[in-house]
């Protein structure tokens, strides 16, 4: 046991030394604290590479996911993107065959108006021989020329009304080639004119209304962006005007003749 009665030497020295060599005692007494520093050094060291170690399993386990998940969205966006382009292939495909259908239609009313109008001018023509005829027969071409004057005033109504048909339509066709207008004003304009031409009765003997309809189908022929000229807008109108133009000339001559062969 420790000896309590000799406090000066603390009982610390295994070994007693000459007078005068107290040097060696302290050696020992400090000896102790620097082993427990050195072992409490080397725990702490192995706990925080320990620590550093754990860090690292939980940083590459993180980047490891994170990896994982940005690989999943680049394929689900690329999905998406390829899903996506192939929607849009296929809606142009679709506004592609459809345009090639309104061309196709409109190619081909053409045809049929420029026919008519050919059949219109050759009856026309012949109407003119047997006008020039009766002009020549003395009181036939009195009567002939009575009943034409009357349908001469026939004749103006039927001009101003396609006048306003004209104006209608230019104005139709020019909210249909804007940009900022609202379409229901177009449709409003459309009902208006299917409504005169279904109502008025020189535009039915002319059959205006189906004419309309096939306008406000297939007519969708605009001039450039910076055009203001309501007169360069539109196709199908054009031809349609024209025809109906060159119906109301024929009607009355055929009006004229009916009136005529009634008073005879």
């Amino acid at each position: 046991m420790n000896n309590l009665n000799d406090p000066p030497n603390w009982n610390i020295l295994p070994n007693r030394r000459e007078p005068g060599d107290e040097g060696s005692r302290w050696n020992y007494a400090l000896l102790v604290p620097m082993l427990g520093l050195a072992a409490f050094r080397w725990i702490w060291t192995r706990e925080c590479q320990k620590e550093i170690e754990r860090e690292k399993k939980e940083y590459y386990k993180r980047h490891s996911s994170l990896q994982k998940d940005l690989e999943a969205k680049y394929r689900d966006t690329i999905t998406e993107n390829r899903r996506m382009v192939a929607h849009l292939e296929l809606e142009l495909e679709k506004e592609r065959n459809r345009t090639l259908s309104y061309r196709e239609a409109l190619v081909s009313q053409s045809r049929k108006l420029v026919e008519e109008r050919r059949i219109l001018e050759q009856e026309q023509e012949k109407l003119e021989r047997e006008k020039q005829v009766l002009l020549h027969s003395g009181a036939a071409g009195n009567l002939y020329q009575s009943c034409l004057a009357k349908e001469e005033e026939w004749q103006k109504r039927a001009n101003i009304l396609l006048k306003e048909f004209e104006e209608g339509l230019k104005e139709r066709q020019d909210i249909y080639c804007s940009l900022v207008v609202p379409r229901s004003q177009r449709l409003e304009i459309e009902k208006n004119l299917l409504v005169k031409a279904a109502t008025d009765p020189v535009a039915m003997a002319l059959h205006m209304e189906s004419g309309l309809k096939d306008i406000f189908k297939h007519d969708n022929y605009c001039g450039n962006m910076l055009n203001r000229n309501k007169s360069q807008n539109g196709r199908l109108m054009w031809l349609y005007l024209r025809y109906w133009e060159l119906a109301i000339e024929l009607q009355k001559f055929k009006r004229a003749e009916k009136a005529m062969l009634g008073k005879r």
